[in-house]
């Protein structure tokens, strides 16, 4: 293997997927999977064919844990269940994450929470259940799922848009303060993938011009398009980067 090419080498290290059963989320334990990585993945909904098809894909090791990332015990439980399979945890991504659109009149307060809920505090939890782990390993790498609106705003998305700046700041200040234990802590920012969160307004108006027509392609993503940025942030090639916001967003927070 040439060396630059081994700095993307995942062989043998542990990734903790959240949300990793579908979407972004299975897209990236693939892609981390296809760089050597073994995998578990953490959804509420049943996630074993998914991850048998990986660890079939790959030929690596896939794990399942069925957790809800808003509850404390469940993030535990699920680093837990990682050092159990793999006794190490090397790499965290938290892609678990919901959005509720609407004007801010017509939204209930419950519908903020929720979204605040399981995209920030789930984020925070499981960054807090892997942390004493990596600092005892004296390495990991923590990559939380941002969003292009972090950094951008779009009408009508108030609750998911305030998450993910929060999550935004939550990268920042976590990785000042986890980088003297070797633990690189970065974000992803995709644009407009095609997910089962984004289908209701693929053919609407709002999502082809505020939403695909906002990107320089003017397309969708496709899921297999955010895993070479997953798979970088996760490797020892990101090794000098600490809070920093990686745009996978066909330009939309370019212009």
């Amino acid at each position: 293997m040439l060396p630059g090419i081994k700095l993307f080498d995942l062989t043998g290290r542990t990734a903790i997927i959240t949300g990793g059963t579908k979407g972004l989320g299975l897209a990236m334990a693939e892609g981390l999977a296809s760089a050597g990585a073994n995998v578990v993945l953490v959804a509420r909904s049943d996630g074993r064919d998914a991850a048998k098809s990986v660890a079939e894909a790959y030929g690596v090791r896939a794990e399942y844990v069925r957790a809800d990332v808003t509850v404390e015990a469940d993030a535990a439980a699920v680093a837990e269940a990682a050092l159990d399979a793999f006794g190490r945890i090397d790499i965290l991504i938290n892609s678990a994450g919901i959005n509720i659109r609407g004007p801010i009149e017509d939204l209930p307060y419950a519908d903020f929470q929720k979204v605040m809920e399981v995209n920030v505090n789930g984020t925070w939890l499981a960054c807090r259940a892997v942390v004493p782990h990596m600092k005892a390993a004296g390495r990991g790498k923590i990559i939380n799922l941002a969003s292009a609106l972090g950094l951008v705003g779009l009408a009508q998305r108030t609750p998911y848009a305030s998450s993910k700046g929060a999550i935004v700041q939550m990268t920042r200040t976590l990785g000042l303060e986890l980088a003297p234990f070797n633990i690189n802590v970065n974000a992803l920012c995709p644009g407009p993938f095609l997910t089962d969160m984004n289908i209701s307004i693929a053919n609407t108006e709002d999502g082809q011009k505020f939403v695909v027509g906002a990107t320089a392609l003017k397309r969708w993503g496709e899921l297999k398009e955010i895993q070479g940025a997953a798979i970088f942030l996760a490797s020892d090639a990101a090794g000098y980067m600490v809070g920093s916001m990686v745009a996978v967003d066909a330009g939309w927070t370019a212009g």
